[in-house]
């Protein structure tokens, strides 16, 4: 039996709505209309859930079947619309946001992977993608380079980690609340170290840079 987060459904909808504020803020940032902000903040917020459940087959996604995810989505859309100036300036206090969610949605997506009996190495694939998956839709539609394939502070190391980390308590059948709970803590403490001491995936080896 895989185990019910305590506090997932409140953080699931917390995180779509962080990741919802990202894709409206790209989508202000490229001078989108509300339609256009609103998109991006729906692809934003629940992008990841949704290559998620169309690679294990729990059809229909979340993403277009649960109205409250969809609602929360579009409301994280509205808020950047109209309060964008504010919202910006609190960039700082969204990152320590958007780490949480990455931690929760690397966990969550891993955990249902499993639910639906995908194998260990699948779960992992899907529990990443969970994670950044948002972010990678929300680059492609703004026509950018996802900010996961190129050099910047460690985002998708931290949520393979954590996608990792899951898979392997359920293999040694120790998978609980309480040790999920610790493995979303990790990703967020490692997602946050990162963020404050800038540290970076290691970029184009020296010597191929020179070669070329």
């Amino acid at each position: 039996m895989l185990p019910e987060l305590p506090f997932e459904p409140v953080m699931e909808l917390v995180g779509i709505f962080v990741g919802a504020l990202s894709g409206g803020l790209a989508a202000v940032r490229k001078r989108f209309d509300l339609f256009g902000v609103l998109v991006l903040a729906w692809a934003a917020g629940l992008g990841g859930g949704l290559m998620r459940d169309v690679l294990i087959g729990a059809i229909p996604p979340v993403a277009i079947a649960d109205w409250r995810f969809i609602v929360t989505a579009l409301a994280g859309g509205v808020a950047m619309y109209f309060f964008h100036p504010r919202l910006v300036r609190a960039r700082r206090t969204i990152a320590v946001l958007d780490a949480g969610a990455l931690a929760l949605f690397a966990v969550v997506g891993t955990v249902k992977g499993l639910q639906f009996d995908v194998g260990v190495v699948a779960a992992v694939f899907v529990g990443t993608i969970t994670g950044v998956g948002g972010g990678v839709l929300r680059d492609l539609l703004t026509a950018e380079v996802p900010a996961v394939l190129h050099h910047r502070e460690l985002y998708a190391v931290p949520a393979l980690v954590g996608a990792a980390s899951t898979a392997l308590l359920w293999g040694t059948g120790v998978l609980t609340s309480v040790t999920a709970a610790l493995v979303v803590a990790v990703v967020f403490v490692l997602r946050l170290l990162a963020m404050r001491f800038h540290l970076n995936a290691p970029g184009p080896w020296e010597g191929f840079r020179r070669a070329v």
